[in-house]
This record gives structure tokens, C-alpha cells and sequence, in this order.
């Protein structure tokens, strides 16, 4: 894999990017923590189903 050393490109982005404010932060949090909980619920549902409903595998 081939990567190029242009250090402009890096130093621009490093420039641009900026320390979140806290209600941002707090804000993705949130999401993020609503996701994993979802993603978490339905593995759960589908734990249940598939364990207690007759003819689940």
C-alpha cells in the first residue's frame, strides 16, 4: 500500500479539526448509548425468541 507523504494535507487537517464543546460531546454520547442499547435490546429479543418460543432452533 502505497501512502503518500504530503505533510500539507496532514497539517490542514490537524488545523481544522477542534476539541468538541461539551454539549457536543454530551450529544454523541447520548446517540451512541441509544444505539448500543438498541443494538443490544435486539439481540435480546431475538435470544428470547429463540429460546423460549416452541420450535426455535
Amino acid at each position: 500500500m502505497d501512502v503518500p507523504l504530503d505533510w500539507g494535507s496532514y497539517v490542514r487537517v490537524l488545523r481544522m479539526a477542534s476539541t468538541p464543546s461539551w454539549e457536543e460531546f454530551s450529544q454523541v454520547a447520548k446517540i451512541a448509548g441509544a444505539g448500543i442499547l438498541l443494538v443490544g435490546l435486539m439481540g435480546f429479543i431475538i435470544f428470547w425468541i429463540m429460546e423460549f418460543v416452541p420450535g426455535g432452533v
